[in-house]
């Protein structure tokens, strides 16, 4: 089924989902249009499943990016010098411009469609949780201010990336340079320098 949701992916990624027909999702794989509808029960569950698993892929790898960085400083110096660029990279390139607009799409679509809230609000979670463990890491470490709830600073991450989604669809964004500055000083106020 992997490879059906992948060929799904595929085409959520090119257009639209009413474009997105079964039988020829399973002829391009092998797999049999019985199989799909015994497993994932109606074109729409294999929609919500083919969108749960973009999502969990997206911020999977946006959270390796962090846990990886965060977990390789050894000094408050080398966190924030680790930090800074990746954070303005999640923010930044066209790559990133695609990805933070799927992500959207899915939460929205998610908004009318009971069954796929309930697998991104799981996911969500999820992605919520590994992220308070980079910050919960960030405040044991005495790096990050401790007086701020993890739970907070991994919900403000997420606003930040989403909040510069929404500037992407403004007939006059912001420069990438000014964004920088914001990131840089939301950044700093959650440092700990005592």
């Amino acid at each position: 089924m992997r490879t059906v949701l992948e060929a799904v992916i595929e085409r959520l990624n090119d257009g639209d989902e009413s474009l997105i027909r079964i039988p020829e999702i399973c002829e391009s794989t092998g797999v049999n249009y019985g199989s799909v509808y015994h497993h994932f029960g109606s074109r729409d569950g294999v929609i919500d499943a083919a969108y749960e698993m973009m999502f969990t892929i997206m911020v999977s790898e946006d959270i390796a990016s962090l846990q990886s960085i965060s977990e390789s400083a050894n000094s408050l110096e080398e966190y924030v010098v680790a930090m800074q660029p990746l954070l303005s990279r999640l923010a930044a390139d066209e790559e990133r411009r695609a990805r933070r607009a799927r992500r959207v799409r899915i939460v929205a679509a998610s908004l009318t469609r009971p069954g796929l809230r309930q697998l991104i609000g799981t996911a969500q979670a999820s992605v919520t949780k590994e992220l308070v463990g980079v910050a919960q890491y960030g405040q044991d470490k005495g790096w990050l201010r401790e007086d701020i709830p993890a739970n907070a600073i991994a919900v403000l991450v997420q606003s930040v990336i989403f909040g510069r989604t929404l500037d992407d669809v403004s007939v006059t964004p912001i420069h990438q340079d000014d964004w920088n500055i914001m990131v840089t000083a939301l950044f700093t106020g959650l440092l700990n320098f005592d």
